[in-house]
């Protein structure tokens, strides 16, 4: 279930990123800039792997002949993402803690308290 919001998750995420740069909190800027990536790369398509070059005369000509469009994610697609960018940060800082980086830990257990804060 999505929560009822009226402004998409990816667009709070982008908003919240000069404010926590303002506030200096380099723990959700890396949070949020990941997660943004994550959303971006999520959408991109994939690549042909038979890809070869050919002649020059046979190759798409002009601005943006060769662009093809990205996918369309739905907000419980990113909402999905998120969780599990969240997810990871926690499953990495309990392997940290288990292994002693306990400063590691609390960083990226506050990254995945960012990340949540912007799910509910």
């Amino acid at each position: 279930m999505l929560p009822p919001h009226t402004e998409p998750l990816r667009e709070r995420l982008r908003a919240a990123v000069p404010a926590a740069m303002k506030a200096r909190d380099r723990r959700t800027v890396a949070a949020l800039r990941s997660a943004l990536a994550a959303i971006d790369n999520a959408e991109a398509v994939e690549v042909a792997i038979d890809v070869r070059a050919g002649a020059i005369e046979a190759s798409p000509v002009g601005a943006g002949s060769a662009e093809v469009a990205r996918r369309v994610l739905t907000e419980a697609d990113i909402v999905a993402l998120v969780q599990a960018e969240a997810a990871d940060r926690r499953a990495a800082a309990a392997a940290y803690e288990a292994t002693g980086h306990h400063d590691r830990a609390i960083d990226l257990a506050a990254q995945a308290d960012a990340l949540e804060a912007h799910l509910s």
